[in-house]
């Protein structure tokens, strides 16, 4: 094996995304593929969704919308969340694709340049990121409600934290800016899923846990990580491995050195903290991760590997990201592009 291989299960993500679907009642579930279906693959990802019954799709920006409508071709719904961005009406016009206008000038820049395109609005409950102000809103509202918006959407801020207050001070917020509007309603990505029906309101937005991380804790697991032994070399006791003698051996030991580093996104904030695996055992990494190699401490192996794994069933993308003091989408969104990528499941 010559190269770091990555392999991503349609199959897993398919039995994801239904089991948030079924999780949203009688709410339609669309699908979240922005920034290349969080590093795994849009076009794959997106096609094979759709073949499961998703309709909606959501995407970060109009490049990737148009990315995305010539691989489903005409029929889904694709829409963009920061909206209608100067310059892109050719664009989303060309691509029939639905911005979720965020501001006043965002609105302005719709009407003038495509008055008869669908639209979206995405409204700020409290987040402070994207979306109309309700002040702004309530000023809007009696322009745009007429023209018949496509969706009212907003974005939970502390969805992965059941308990906290913020969860029901949007809902509250959403519910005033929204009730009688006659106007299909979205509130909710994977965390708000889980948060229950009160949340659902008639479109849900599986995202993450679609791509096997929390807060959905029964996802499959999607991605499997391998990386080739390039070297195995004996290392004294007291002799340090890697940039600025970061790791010194505590004993006589077998350091495999594996071909990739963070320019394949492997953080390098996994120095002294992470570890890989042979088979279910624990491998710990030492010395610091550089951009293209990593050294691993194979002493207790019966012999030297030919790869070892990152990503794995003793490793998820959310176990991978504690140790280093990130999240699961950072890890899955850095996948490098040096990795052997292989589908597995339908629609490979």
């Amino acid at each position: 094996m010559t190269q770091a291989s990555l392999t991503i299960d349609l199959d897993a993500i398919a039995a994801n995304w239904g089991a948030l679907a079924r999780l949203s009642g009688s709410a339609e579930a669309g699908a979240v593929v922005k920034a290349d279906a969080y590093g795994l693959g849009d076009e794959k990802v997106a096609t094979r969704l759709m073949a499961e019954g998703a309709f909606s799709f959501f995407v970060a920006e109009t490049q990737e919308g148009v990315r995305l409508r010539q691989a489903l071709g005409p029929t889904p719904e694709i829409y963009v969340f920061t909206g209608h961005m100067a310059g892109d009406a050719d664009a989303i016009k060309g691509a029939r694709l639905i911005p979720l206008l965020n501001s006043p000038e965002q609105v302005i820049r719709h009407r003038a340049a495509l008055p008869d395109h669908p639209f979206g609005v995405q409204l700020d409950t409290g987040m402070n990121r994207l979306g109309m102000e309700e002040d702004d809103w309530k000023t809007l509202a009696p322009e745009l409600l007429p023209h018949s918006p496509q969706l009212l959407m907003s974005h939970l801020a502390c969805s992965d934290e059941p308990d906290h207050p913020m969860n029901a001070h949007q809902l509250a917020v959403f519910h005033r800016m929204t009730d009688g509007t006659g106007v299909r309603r979205s509130l909710s990505a994977t965390g708000g899923i889980l948060l229950g029906p009160d949340y659902h309101f008639d479109l849900t937005r599986p995202g993450i846990g679609s791509y096997g991380g929390q807060p959905f804790s029964e996802a499959q697991p999607v991605v499997h990580l391998s990386l080739p032994v390039v070297q195995t070399r004996t290392v004294e006791a007291g002799e340090t491995v890697g940039y600025g003698n970061s790791w010194t051996a505590p004993r006589t030991s077998r350091v495999a050195t594996v071909a990739a580093g963070y320019a394949d996104g492997l953080l390098r904030s996994l120095t002294g903290r992470g570890r890989l695996y042979a088979g279910d055992r624990p491998c710990p990494l030492v010395g610091r991760v550089s951009m293209d190699l990593m050294g691993v401490d194979v002493t207790d192996l019966p012999e030297a590997p030919e790869t070892l794994d990152i990503l794995c069933p003793a490793q998820g993308v959310d176990e991978l990201a504690d140790a280093a003091g990130t999240i699961g989408y950072e890890i899955l969104t850095s996948l490098g592009g040096r990795y052997a990528r292989r589908y597995t499941g339908t629609g490979a």
